[in-house]
């Protein structure tokens, strides 16, 4: 076909040859009468007609992959008229005549198919399905294009320019397909490994993979790495540690990895009196417990450590499950077991207490096994409750989110925040990682560093296995507030008091409380932690009412009307993180460890499990996180042929910069007897006592 000028759109124009079945629709084109000499001949191109047997007519199709969007014609047509050619055998061949869409037609009749809006005066095309629009004088095109049977050629749409943006109530449902088409797809990366959180459990793995030159890849849900860790930024407070803080001796691995990270930790203040707060009194000590003047109740302490410290030598720290009376302890919860070991109300209580400040949890929704087993692994009861030579003796100066954010510079460009992963499938040779914002990853194979809870939100092909998906079901986490409150001045120092807390109150908001003032004594601070049922109970208040509860608690406990006159309040609720679930760790309630426990670390096809939860040593803790997240790498690295299998598990040498210190119970604490057995003392004189009383009335034994 001739070219025309340039406002005349370019179309193709297709000789479809319609196969001879039966029911074939016919096409009907409707507008203004054509002229007589207007036939095949009209259209210049390659013939149409090759190997065409005699007598048969060309079917004439025109096609377009849109309609037009052309003003309509403002003058009038004759009549309109149909138009139909019988259809032509199968083996017609095809062709393609590409060229402008002016036909020589008298009057400068121009019919627009496709392309840019056609000059006033020419008639629209409509595909079928579509209404033409009311206009008075206005002409259309109405192309019939059926769908072919299967077999019959197809027609060419080559050459045709690429469509304008129509409403998709006009568009040709082929046309209307490409859009969604295109939104679908997804752009794939390649990595060795795809770990799933960016908390300091997996970006130690990430870290460790990344010095074997193993290519992977962090997925991080929140906007912000560190996981349970947070440090926040302001003006009021410079930073401060909003979750996971605190660090000390036998910690190895994290205290090793800050360090290659070039942070340095401080002592927290203990040099002042720490204080108890029972049945509204205030009572000062030293040292990691309270001291108790009641020898019954002290008898009643002491074998209370005592008792649990030796039960959790009996369990093995990588298997629990394992241990001679797992069955037992892990029917029992620890209020039962709380129950029987103590006699005196005032141990009791204090053990519960116990309960809540290690696992933010109640005694009577956790295991005994399994709390048995946390309290050995971080140490026993000395060391998971000290301050000094215990769990809670250092904080890093800068805060500890800054372990998790100096990783994520080390890797740079593979830790990408803000996707959280919604869909894992390892049915094929290359695991497919998918995130809730539509990113696909492909790897060799996946590292999970969340909560085990968390899982839950993630679909995997094929399924969990029944034990894993039971187990995730099972393992609910802690409650717990954080709160930071800041004062113009230390003034608990005044009363020789250090800022350490021990609050036992049902009505008071703060279970335990820490000096939080800067290592330079800047920004004087008391952390406290709201814990278990209260988190739950002071949740639905107001911040500021809590705020105020507290400072009337502080006022009281340190007898002070300055701690009504806060400069600045900091609180975290770990319960309304939907990443976290709660703080600071998963716990066991009574029946799982034994029943599904053991395959917490198990992996599943090439998935493999890291997350403090997984830890053998200070699980719950930053050191837990970081055990585990190398210990899983290097179960991959040990996969990949980097990494021998006796190499998987690697004991951490002590650290050189935070030793610790041995603690040696004392010959008191070894050998007094509990509450039972003094009674039984008690018991066993009396009536050997009384015995030789009357065997001496009766002059049965010889008198002096």
């Amino acid at each position: 076909m001739p070219p025309t000028a340039d406002y005349t759109p370019q179309v193709t124009i297709q000789g479809f040859t319609a196969p001879t079945v039966p029911g074939h629709p016919w096409v009907s084109v409707l507008g203004p009468p054509l002229p007589k000499y207007f036939s095949q001949r009209s259209v210049q191109g390659p013939p149409t007609h090759t190997n065409t047997p005699q007598g048969s007519a060309q079917h004439l199709v025109v096609s377009s992959p849109r309609d037009s969007i052309a003003e309509p014609p403002t003058h009038s047509y004759p009549s309109q008229i149909s138009i139909t050619a019988p259809p032509v055998p199968n083996n017609t061949p095809r062709v393609s005549v590409q060229g402008s869409t002016t036909f020589s037609i008298p009057s400068s009749t121009r019919v627009s198919l496709e392309g840019s809006t056609p000059p006033p005066g020419s008639p629209r095309v409509l595909t079928q399905g579509s209404a033409p629009p009311s206009v008075p004088g206005s002409h259309w095109v109405l192309v019939k294009r059926p769908t072919p049977p299967s077999g019959s050629p197809r027609v060419s749409e080559e050459g045709s320019a690429p469509p304008l943006a129509v409403p998709a109530h006009i568009q040709s449902p082929r046309e209307s397909l490409k859009p969604r088409m295109a939104n679908h797809e997804k752009a794939i990366h390649m990595f060795d490994v795809v770990v799933i959180g960016g908390g300091i459990s997996g970006l130690a793995a990430a870290k460790l993979l990344s010095e074997y030159d193993v290519n992977v890849l962090v997925l991080e849900a929140r906007d912000r790495v560190g996981g349970r860790t947070y440090t926040v930024r302001n003006e009021h407070v410079n930073y401060v540690d909003v979750g996971g803080a605190y660090v000390g001796p036998t910690q190895n691995r994290i205290l090793r990895l800050s360090k290659e990270l070039g942070l340095e930790t401080y002592k927290i203040n203990v040099n002042e009196r720490l204080v108890q707060y029972v049945k509204g009194k205030t009572y000062p000590f030293r040292g990691a417990f309270p001291p108790v003047w009641n020898p019954v109740a002290y008898l009643d302490y002491n074998n209370l450590w005592r008792t649990m410290d030796s039960m959790g030598k009996e369990i093995p720290a990588e298997a629990p499950w394992q241990a001679p009376h797992a069955e037992e302890w892990d029917k029992m919860t620890m209020k039962d077991l709380i129950d029987k070991i103590c006699w005196t109300k005032t141990a009791r209580h204090f053990a519960y207490l116990f309960v809540n400040i290690n696992v933010t949890s109640e005694p009577h929704e956790v295991s005994a096994l399994w709390f048995l087993w946390y309290v050995k692994q971080c140490g026993g009861t000395t060391r998971i409750f000290s301050v000094t030579n215990g769990g809670q003796e250092r904080k890093f100066i800068g805060g500890s989110g800054q372990v998790s954010e100096r990783i994520m510079d080390l890797l740079g460009d593979r830790v990408k925040l803000k996707c959280p992963v919604t869909y894992v499938d390892q049915t094929n040779d290359n695991i497919i990682v998918e995130t809730l914002n539509h990113e696909t990853y492909e790897c060799k194979y996946v590292l999970s560093a969340i909560p085990p809870t968390l899982t839950a939100k993630i679909h995997f092909k094929p399924e969990l296995p029944p034990e894993r998906n039971q187990l995730i079901q099972r393992l609910p986490m802690g409650a717990i507030i954080k709160c930071m409150m800041y004062y113009k001045e230390a003034f608990w120092k005044k009363k020789d008091y250090c800022g350490c807390m021990i609050i036992e109150d049902e009505e008071a908001p703060i279970s335990i409380t820490l000096d939080d003032t800067k290592p330079d004594g800047s920004l004087p601070a008391i952390m406290g932690f709201i814990l278990a049922r209260k988190a739950d109970r002071l949740a639905k208040l107001h911040k500021e009412i809590r705020k105020r509860k507290i400072c009337e608690l502080y006022a009281r406990v340190l007898g002070s009307e300055e701690a009504l006159q806060p400069v600045h309040y900091e609180e975290k609720n770990w319960c309304e993180e939907q990443y976290s679930g709660g703080c600071y760790t998963a716990y066991f309630p009574p029946g799982i460890m034994t029943q599904y426990g053991r395959v917490i670390r198990q992996p599943v096809g090439r998935i493999y499990f890291a997350g403090t939860e997984t830890a053998t040593q200070w699980s719950g803790y930053m050191e837990g996180a970081v055990e585990a997240g190398e210990r899983a790498a290097r179960e991959i690295l040990n996969a990949l042929g980097k990494v021998a299998k006796k190499d998987i598990w690697v004991p951490e040498p002590e650290s050189q910069d935070v030793p610790s210190l041995e603690i040696i119970p004392t010959f008191l604490e070894r050998n007094l007897p509990s509450v039972p057995g003094l009674l039984k003392i008690i018991g066993v004189s009396t009536s050997v006592t009384t015995l030789c009383f009357v065997l001496y009335k009766w002059k049965l034994l010889p008198r002096p």
